[in-house]
């Protein structure tokens, strides 16, 4: 999928973003609601981390070199996982603590019609962000897979990253309204702040679940099973193979992936033969997934004919 597609989702966002930010900044100033200060710490952490996850991708870009040799497109999930740790410390960390703050000495708020007014503004644009992010994200899916799946086993954090913050802005946007609402009409003020922690511990659980999906891809994950299944196929319908032993695959990249496979070709193949064979199936391979850019083949005939094995 092209890295285009994933700028236009994060630029989107950042527009999204920095307009809301900026609005729930001045309605939590003029109103003095915990949970609109919550909100606007939110709306900063995500435009924050959608410059982080901008510039992962252009350090991911650069090419390979020797102390690099197979390039740099781990660097992106490294990124990915300093976007978590931001969300937890920025967003979570300081919307729990404005919330305890005021939970122990809790204020009617005042022009509740600022709060609902900015809400509604960014409930708009949250979703316009939200339906961009979740169009790439079905568009990246295979078709027997569910968002979810997707989202678990993708290995490009920038799209999925993008939708899990607009769905947390619109639960967001949700628990801010219910506080201020439910606080006036019950005048009960500390139900603003309690919004304001139940905010800052959605981040959290958002953070702490982006953190996991980044580390496991920063220390060496798999490819998607779906490609695996058919790179296996590949190689067993090709004519000279008996059959396939361990098949190996790392993501080096959203679309980078290594892949190393132990073949076992039928007998009777000489050396030429052999050589042939696995080129036609490295090409092949390259051609209907051309994210596999690394492909080291073990050829058992080969290593049982000759003294060194064929790669």
């Amino acid at each position: 999928m092209s890295t285009q597609e994933s700028k236009k989702v994060i630029y989107a966002a950042i527009a999204a973003n920095v307009a809301i930010a900026i609005c729930k900044y001045a309605a939590a100033a003029f109103t003095g609601s915990s949970a609109m200060l919550a909100e606007a710490f939110h709306s900063t952490a995500d435009s924050g981390n959608e410059l982080l996850l901008l510039f992962g991708i252009k350090r991911s870009e650069r090419p390979a070199d020797e102390l690099h040799p197979y390039g740099h497109g781990k660097a992106l999930y490294f990124y990915s996982l300093l976007v978590a740790v931001y969300i937890f410390g920025i967003g979570g960390g300081l919307s729990i603590h404005d919330g305890i703050t005021h939970l122990r000495n809790p204020q009617p708020t005042g022009h509740p019609g600022w709060n609902y007014a900015v809400l509604g503004f960014a409930t708009v644009f949250e979703f316009y962000s939200w339906i961009i992010s979740y169009r790439e994200l079905r568009a990246r899916t295979d078709h027997d897979e569910s968002t979810w799946e997707e989202i678990i086993t993708s290995k490009d954090p920038t799209v999925f990253t993008v939708f899990l913050e607009d769905c947390a802005g619109l639960i967001g946007a949700l628990l801010a309204f219910l506080g201020i609402f439910l606080g006036r009409m019950f005048n009960r003020p500390y139900l603003d702040p309690v919004a304001s922690i139940l905010i800052g511990l959605l981040l959290a659980a958002m953070a702490i679940f982006l953190g996991k999906e980044s580390g496991a891809l920063l220390i060496g994950e798999r490819t998607n099973r779906g490609r695996i299944r058919r790179v296996r196929k590949i190689i067993t319908d090709d004519p000279s193979v008996d059959k396939v032993g361990d098949l190996l695959t790392m993501q080096l990249g959203p679309s980078q992936v290594l892949l190393t496979v132990n073949i076992q070709f039928q007998r009777g193949l000489d050396i030429h033969q052999l050589e042939l064979a696995i080129e036609r199936i490295e090409k092949c391979i390259r051609e209907k997934e051309p994210m596999i850019e690394r492909i080291f083949i073990e050829a058992e005939s080969f290593k049982r004919s000759a003294p060194s094995s064929a790669q």
